[in-house]
């Protein structure tokens, strides 16, 4: 400031000397504030052109980081965040702490209690609390600050919380506002509910947040978004701490023992420290042990700075009984319930579904689940009319966007007792294996299984492990001159393909995963004692159909699943792997796009499967496939 004075001082005009004789003349003091003015102009000039200048780069670095708002960068270094209470609780915290505090708006008589999370694309997720009495029959807004509103979407239930959600669009007029609040959950015809003002809870971003947690036998696994960004590099478990409770005088901390994406193991809490903590009288603490389970605030601490990540998740105490399975060995672990499992992540692909789950069923996998997130097409019909013709299917929400590997991660833990193999692939991915299944007459339930080592496939030679994965190489299929989507299915619409395969998609025995559970969406790290095994592409296949007619693909442009996928809508990384060749950052039809990636013709799955699950028809020499309804 003091070199601005400077300068002022430097470029202001001198004061005019007059000879203390005789006082200055009409003509000296006209030529004196002539040189003033002459010295002066430019500097004031120079004075305003620099003001617009400042004024117009802060105007601008002000609307950048609007636009940018929708990303939600969140600089944990300068805010500290308190423990979230459920319900009405409001945790005191100092004046220096800003938090972000989850509850219903306070003395709002019409407003149901929610906790509200801003997904991308400005969506927002609202959690209600699970002793709120509200019902998917009644119609409800989103009531925001400037009375503005939004229709509800009722989701699903979170499963492991029993927490129903609802979505709902915040609307352009709130978007500039800053800050923006919680909205009002209220019933569409309801007239006394009150728009949240100052002192209304923000709600949290979606990319700082603990989201789920799951209880083994031995500890807890947290999945967590926004601490380790970058594929690769994590920061050490010393770092954090897990929290179990609703604040810093009701919560009991543990260490956390292993630290990797978006996944962190912890170590159980003192159950009986936690009662006392939380029951004050015996007759509390025999009711509560009597529960099977207890649900506590579970989130993680960042021990520099005692910055606890905002949390919607809840810890559930591990059961003490057995797990009932369909066989039992002799020793005390019992073995999973199915050899070959399927798991998936989808989004509305209810229109795929049935073709998928019945060819691999009839092949060898005795069980699907399906990771859904949020689907709003009829997904669970198709599911439900798949169980009615006895298919072992599960559907699990998982509305957390980008979050595919830590979905696999959770079901490596979660299938760990029903299933002995998983197979990790997409619904438009189909295992094929060229050379032994090619002519054969109807498919068999051996099939996938004849992929995996043999039992007892361990070596004596201390330099050979056992096989804990096998993976195959993909071949991607192109549109094949198609325009919409093959009613027959994909196995029999999509018939050209590159030439070479780009990925691979793996089987995983589930005792072979490492304990970080660090997986690259569709294959894992392997623990000690552990290795992949790489089929050749004769051996086994799968048949990617991955670019589909146009209306198909376009949807592909909503969001990326995967958490270190840039989405395609933003101009970077153009040279990665998952973006298609020819194709911008907007979902506009490429010229030529039904015949783009066509280098090989290959029907040989067609054909297997029309021999198979085909029924001829009248018309042209056609097939009715098994799936088609």
């Amino acid at each position: 400031m003091s070199h601005h004075i400077k300068q002022l001082q430097v470029l202001s005009p001198p004061t005019p000397s007059f000879p203390s004789s005789r006082p200055p003349s009409f003509l000296s003091l006209s030529l004196c504030l002539q040189e003033a003015m002459r010295r002066t102009v430019p500097a004031l000039l120079f004075f305003a052109f620099a003001s617009l200048f400042l004024f117009a780069f802060f105007s601008l670095h002000l609307s950048r980081t609007t636009q940018l708002i929708q990303h939600f960068p969140i600089s944990i270094d300068n805010i500290n965040y308190a423990i979230f209470h459920d319900d009405n609780h409001h945790p005191q915290l100092p004046a220096t702490h800003r938090a972000l505090h989850v509850s219903s708006i306070i003395n709002n008589h019409s407003a149901i209690s929610t906790v509200s999370i801003l997904f991308p694309a400005w969506e927002l997720l609202l959690v209600v609390s699970p002793d709120t009495p509200i019902s998917a029959d009644d119609t409800y807004v989103c009531l925001f600050q400037n009375n503005d509103n939004s229709t509800v979407r009722f989701s699903k239930k979170l499963p492991f919380s029993n927490r129903t959600t609802l979505t709902c669009p915040m609307p352009e007029s709130v978007k500039h506002l800053r800050p923006f609040y919680q909205p009002v959950l209220a019933g569409s015809s309801e007239k006394d509910a009150r728009a949240p003002g100052p002192g209304s809870p923000e709600p949290i971003r979606w990319n700082f947040l603990v989201y789920e947690s799951f209880s083994t036998e031995k500890d807890v696994v947290v999945f967590v978004k926004g601490l380790n960004h970058r594929q690769g590099v994590n920061r050490p478990p010393s770092d954090f701490k897990c929290v179990f409770g609703d604040s810093d005088k009701n919560s009991v901390k543990t260490a956390v023992t292993s630290s990797t994406q978006e996944v962190f193991r912890c170590r159980h809490p003192n159950l009986t420290e936690l009662e006392d903590t939380f029951y004050y009288n015996e007759q509390q603490q025999l009711e509560r042990r009597r529960q099977d389970v207890t649900k506590l605030k579970i989130s993680l601490e960042i021990v520099d700075g005692h910055v606890v990540v905002p949390s919607v998740a809840y810890y559930t105490r591990p059961s003490s009984r057995t797990r009932l399975t369909t066989k039992q060995t002799t020793s005390s672990k019992p073995d999973p319930d199915h050899d070959v499992c399927a798991c998936t992540m989808v989004y509305n692909v209810a229109k795929f579904l049935r073709e998928w789950v019945i060819y691999h069923s009839k092949i060898g996998v005795d069980y699907f689940i399906l990771y859904d997130n949020d689907s709003d097409d009829n997904l669970e019909s198709v599911v439900l009319g798949l169980q009615q013709e006895g298919y072992n299917i599960t559907t699990l929400f998982w509305v957390w966007p980008k979050t595919q590997e830590a979905g696999f991660s959770h079901s490596a833990i979660y299938a760990k007792h029903l299933c002995k193999w998983v197979l990790y692939t997409d619904v438009d991915e189909f295992v094929f294996a060229p050379y032994s299944w090619a002519h054969s007459a109807q498919p068999s339930k051996r099939m996938i299984k004849s992929l995996l080592p043999k039992h007892g496939n361990r070596k004596n030679n201390n330099k050979n492990v056992a096989v804990g994965q096998v993976s195959m190489k993909c071949n991607d299929f192109g549109p094949s001159n198609r325009k919409t989507h093959p009613a027959e299915g994909v196995t029999q619409g999509y018939t050209c393909r590159r030439r070479f395969e780009q990925r691979h998609k793996s089987m995983v025995l589930l005792d072979a995963v490492d304990y970080s559970l660090l997986n690259m969406i569709h294959h894992f790290e392997m623990k000690k004692g552990y290795r992949s095994r790489k089929l050749s592409i004769e051996e086994g296949v799968v048949n990617h159909y991955k670019y589909q007619a146009w209306p198909e693909f376009r949807t592909k442009f909503r969001r990326r699943v995967s958490a270190y996928v840039v989405d395609w809508t933003q101009a970077l990384n153009p040279k990665s792997k998952d973006r298609t060749p020819g194709l911008g950052f907007e979902p506009v039809e490429p010229k030529g796009w039904a015949d783009m990636f066509c280098e090989v013709r290959d029907e040989r799955l067609k054909m297997l499967t029309q021999r198979w699950f085909g029924s001829p028809t009248s018309n042209n020499g056609g097939y009715r496939m098994l799936w088609q309804t």
